[in-house]
């Protein structure tokens, strides 16, 4: 009998698989850098107070809070639901983590489970998520292009690209 088949013949719910430890040294490197660049932006360079520094004619660092779900998509104000939202979809995805047989899947999986678990500690410590990465050009808005984010919603972003490429890759070769 395997490891995954329970005694019943059903398989068993696996926590941790030959690349879980991938997916959470990518998950926790992504967590420490989403958090370290927050608290440099609030605690360094103080953007509650000074607001907007323009760094090149198209990108500035913009203080926006966030309640919504990535890049301020339907907004509400119950951080709580969010919070549980996220906790319960990081454990999913730990799950698949913890089954999948590709690194890329597993990196891609580690990048979406750190940003998440970012964004749900800055609701439940602040209330609302910090994004500060604003791209624009110069006054003209292009609906697509004007988002205030931060390196979670970067990572996820990513994380989900490379997990559709990694499936329809495999789709391929399979």
């Amino acid at each position: 009998m395997d490891e995954a088949n329970g005694e019943d013949g059903l398989t068993a719910t696996r926590f941790w698989g030959q690349l879980s430890p991938l997916g959470l040294a990518i998950a926790a490197l992504i967590f420490g850098l989403d958090q370290t660049t927050k608290w440099w932006a609030l605690n360094v360079i103080n953007l509650a107070d000074v607001h907007t520094i323009n760094v090149t004619p198209f990108f500035s660092l913009t203080l926006a809070w966030n309640k919504g779900v990535s890049y301020g998509l339907l907004t509400t104000h119950l951080q709580g639901a969010l919070i549980a939202i996220s906790l319960l979809v990081s454990a999913l995805l730990w799950i698949w983590l913890a089954r999948s047989p590709r690194v890329l899947g597993a990196a891609s999986l580690g990048l979406i489970i750190g940003g998440a678990l970012s964004n749900a500690l800055d609701r439940a410590v602040r209330g609302a998520v910090a994004d500060f990465f604003y791209f624009h050009f110069d006054g003209f808005r292009l609906a697509l292009l004007d988002f205030i984010f931060n390196p979670a919603d970067i990572a996820i972003v990513v994380g989900v690209a490379l997990l559709l490429y990694d499936s329809f890759r495999e789709r391929r070769n399979g």
